[in-house]
């Protein structure tokens, strides 16, 4: 499999198939295709990695698009102004991305439900205590809002992030959820009541335009209904 990704802040990833190959994606990611693009969908899995799928944000039932009768081309366009990027997922190279991240890949890789290990990252970290993970083989393809920043953490070496804005980290990274200090701070300082504490070693990749927090600044502009 070999790709492109066009588009700037409008993405979509164009991959070109050899005959009998496969990409996995979720339910209406496709954008356009070759005609000799045969889909299936499948469960991918058992009933457990269904069940995981579907709350980690993707549906239950995954398309499958086999090349047929020679190469083909398909292509998967973003959801939400923003960045693609590819993973190659293996041994070792597994990624943890953000709920509903997930685009494509090819049929090697498996997606899965990354559950945090405290309680409190789930009520307090922004992004649920439900991630996606994934891993096994081959190139991921991952949604990310507005701009990508990396970083590149060392053992130990951590990175504080405001809610929503981790998009990716490596499988070897560690996630927390630390309280901002100070009463004044939490009360009058506008950036919430908690943050993100990523630590590494790993990449991590943050995202400029969380829809959450677009979503949050039209919230005011938007009609509401009165009796």
């Amino acid at each position: 499999m070999q790709y492109k990704i066009e588009g700037g802040t409008l993405p979509v990833v164009i991959c070109t198939l050899e005959n009998g190959e496969s990409m996995i994606t979720e339910r209406g990611s496709m954008s356009w295709m070759s005609p000799n693009m045969r889909m299936e969908t499948v469960s991918n899995g058992g009933i457990s990695k269904v069940i995981g799928r579907m709350f980690s944000g993707e549906g239950m039932f995954q398309n499958r698009y086999t090349a047929e009768n020679g190469g083909g081309m398909i292509a998967f366009a973003s959801s939400f102004p923003g960045s693609i990027i590819a993973f190659d997922i293996g041994p070792g190279r597994g990624m943890i991305v953000q709920k509903s991240g997930f685009l494509a890949s090819e049929e090697g890789v498996e997606l899965s439900v990354a559950f945090q290990k405290k309680l409190g990252k789930g009520l307090f970290g922004g992004e649920g205590f439900i991630m996606q993970r994934l891993s096994g083989f081959g190139t991921a393809f991952v949604e990310i809002d507005g701009h990508v920043v990396h970083y590149t953490l060392g053992a130990g070496e951590s990175i504080v992030v405001d809610t929503g804005y981790l998009a990716a980290m490596s499988e070897s990274c560690q996630m927390d959820i630390v309280s901002v200090p100070g009463v004044k701070n939490m009360l009058f300082g506008g950036e919430g009541l908690f943050n993100t504490v990523v630590t590494g070693p790993g990449e991590v990749y943050l995202q400029t335009m969380p829809v959450s927090a677009v979503a949050g600044a039209l919230r005011p502009f938007m009609p509401t209904s009165s009796n």
